[in-house]
């Protein structure tokens, strides 16, 4: 087996797939140091520039203090603390949906909830480019499991009007995270009517940065439903850790019983809760971030002017950088490492075949002479490369 493993390991290199990773020797931020060395960097998703506040650093200490460093036991025992149920509730009115729960973990969230919810005489209707913790849950929870083209709506009410099954879920990223684009989510909240379906949304990418003072993707479309389920991450905008899920107060109260990774895990520290309901108070008072956020999209946008790459369609901090070929990225990323700018190189399983990019994340957190940093590296990479 070891043989094998290794075999696997040489094939992946010679095809510019092996992945590695960078250690880390700061804080998360535009400017950080890694492998020991100082770079501009494009890779995270702290969207809003939270995961250095002092802030948040100050109360986690605090709270720290306060509630210890574990939970100790799993949230059906005594590993639910008051400052977890706070923060539920707290996520719950903000996102405007009558119940919320935690989960570690997005990936954690997304198995349970989809593994809960549905069955063997059930159907999970799912975009082809959702995140790979989606597909998961949806083979996990052994219903029948339809992939439909990238936002589809015709192909996906095909689907919807064939299917016989008991219950029938709509899954699918609200902003997709190679992409940046979002899904067309009043379309697939009205087949979920037609068809008396369910619909399910993974806000990771759109929470804290999209909607009325960053509440989301539901509500940068004005949605309301019972029919909605939403699952948001606590590491991206909020720029702490963890995940929650919001929706009906029944689908909540059984989650708990039912979500095998809620059930059978150890909370997140309650220090952490402490610190994402003040990340949840910075958020509701950002749109001064979200503003710089967006001018910073748009000059990206119309200054970066290239003829052998193009920005893939995107209005949301993630811009990708479409380039084709795995090697041709790789060579691409590491041409900017050199350079001191740190943008990754994005190959497949990630994304289909024939489509390896470079993901440029912005934050809040950029200047703009960060930006036009970028914009003038990649413009001298293409006469070079």
């Amino acid at each position: 087996m070891l043989t094998a493993l290794q075999q696997e390991l040489d094939q992946r290199s010679r095809d510019g797939l092996l992945r590695q990773r960078r250690l880390l020797d700061s804080p998360q931020a535009e400017h950080i140091v890694a492998n020991q060395k100082p770079y501009l960097s494009f890779c995270s998703n702290d969207y809003l520039g939270l995961a250095n506040h002092p802030k948040l650093i100050s109360t986690m200490q605090q709270a720290a203090g306060a509630s210890g460093v574990g939970s100790g036991a799993s949230g059906l025992v005594t590993g639910h603390h008051r400052y977890h149920d706070d923060l539920e509730k707290q996520l719950a009115a903000f996102v405007g949906l009558p119940a919320a729960l935690l989960f570690s973990t997005g990936y954690m969230a997304n198995i349970g909830v989809l593994g809960a919810l549905l069955g063997r005489e059930d159907a999970i209707f799912a975009d082809k480019l959702n995140h790979a913790c989606l597909n998961d849950g949806g083979y996990y929870s052994l219903a029948e499991f339809h992939r439909y083209a990238h936002n589809d709506v015709a192909t996906l009410e095909k689907l919807l009007q064939a299917s016989t099954a008991k219950h029938k879920l709509i899954a699918a990223d609200a902003v997709f995270s190679m992409d940046g684009d979002i899904a067309p989510i009043p379309d697939y909240l009205a087949l979920c009517e037609r068809y008396d379906a369910y619909l399910y949304i993974d806000d990771a990418h759109g929470f804290g940065v999209l909607g009325e003072h960053g509440r989301g993707s539901l509500s940068h479309f004005k949605l309301k439903s019972p029919r909605i389920i939403m699952m948001a991450t606590l590491g991206k905008a909020a720029g702490v850790a963890g995940a929650f899920v919001a929706g009906e107060q029944v689908v909540i109260d059984y989650l708990i019983q039912k979500a095998k990774s809620y059930v059978y895990s150890t909370p997140a520290p309650p220090a952490l809760s402490a610190t994402l309901s003040e990340s949840v108070r910075l958020i509701e008072q950002g749109d001064d971030l979200r503003q710089h956020l967006f001018q910073l999209i748009a000059y990206l946008r119309d200054n970066l002017k290239l003829s052998r790459w193009r920005l893939m369609p995107s209005d949301t901090a993630i811009q990708p950088l479409m380039v084709g070929d795995n090697k041709q990225a790789l060579l691409l990323s590491e041409y900017l490492q050199t350079h001191g700018i740190l943008v990754p190189a994005i190959r497949p399983p990630t994304v289909p075949v024939g489509t390896a990019r470079l993901r440029i994340s912005l934050s809040a957190a950029h200047r703009l002479d960060d930006v036009k940093q970028l914009t003038s590296a990649l413009h001298q990479a293409e006469s070079v490369l």
